[in-house]
């Protein structure tokens, strides 16, 4: 946990890293109360259904990017995430208020329920402009919380996922896993259905052979290969998961024959992406 005393880092230190434009943010304070947000329900969904509608006094001309935080104790709030806004939904305006078209945005999405801040001693003004929010302080950074290794048969990642589990801090537990065991894997491509079978044996394990797939999509699979060099970016449509797992002593041969069986029965020679 990373502790900053008032002054030595603030929301505008944290703008500048993400390349946020403080002209293009506002920093919003939501509160707990029994007709809006209730503590242990700010789902998404609560969230945004909250933070989208506001009194017609709220200016309809607001910033592109929405931080929204929650109120703690004092004047501490903690960062939830953030909402992209395409302006106001005027089809929906009332008497009384306006709604925002608001849609998920990954802005400072590393830091999520990690950032507490200090809101200024105006507490009663919720939502502040970029330019002015950038001077509150930051008081806290939490440690990332660590993500807990599923087991073998509930791994399911499509490609940012899988490089989260290579290079994030939070996932060591299921590096330690998945470089513990050889394995027959299935790279499901979702666009269209097809399925890969491949194997992970000898001393690169399912580790090692996973982080091939992390840099650079395809891992040198001939099929998947072709795909990338049609859409560079094809990748984005692969599911990862686990049909079998072995042993680091297990014969090479009982690895190839559980891959062969696979192949078979998904029938990804004829209809999916292996080409031998």
């Amino acid at each position: 946990m990373t502790i900053s005393p008032a002054g030595d880092l603030n929301l505008g230190h944290l703008f500048a890293a993400a390349g946020l434009d403080p002209a293009d943010v506002l920093v919003v304070r939501h509160t707990y109360n029994v007709n809006g947000l209730v503590r242990g329900e700010t789902t998404p969904e609560k969230v945004l259904a909250y933070a989208r509608e506001q009194r017609l006094k709220f200016n309809a001309d607001q910033p592109r990017i929405w931080l929204n935080f929650l109120a703690e104790s004092g004047r501490r709030c903690r960062y939830w995430g953030a909402f992209e806004n395409f302006g106001e939904s005027v089809d929906e305006r009332t008497h009384e208020g306006r709604f925002f078209d608001l849609r998920p945005s990954t802005a400072l999405s590393s830091l999520a329920n990690r950032l507490v801040t200090e809101w200024s001693k105006d507490a009663i003004n919720w939502a502040k402009r970029g330019e002015v929010a950038a001077a509150f302080p930051v008081v806290e950074i939490a440690d990332p919380e660590v993500v807990p290794f599923p087991g073998y048969d509930n791994v399911l990642l499509d490609r940012p996922a899988l490089r989260e589990v290579l290079e994030d801090s939070r996932y060591a537990a299921w590096r330690t896993a998945l470089g513990s065991v050889q394995g027959i894997y299935l790279i499901t491509d979702t666009s269209t259905g097809k399925h890969y079978v491949g194997k992970a044996d000898g001393s690169d394990r399912l580790l090692g052979r996973w982080a091939e797939y992390g840099r650079d999509g395809h891992g040198g699979n001939v099929a998947l290969r072709d795909l990338k060099s049609v859409d560079a970016e094809h990748s984005r449509h692969f599911q990862w998961s686990i049909l079998r797992v072995f042993g680091p002593s297990t014969p090479m041969a009982e690895v190839d024959a559980a891959e062969s069986h696979f192949k078979r029965a998904l029938m990804s020679r004829e209809f999916g992406l292996n080409r031998n």
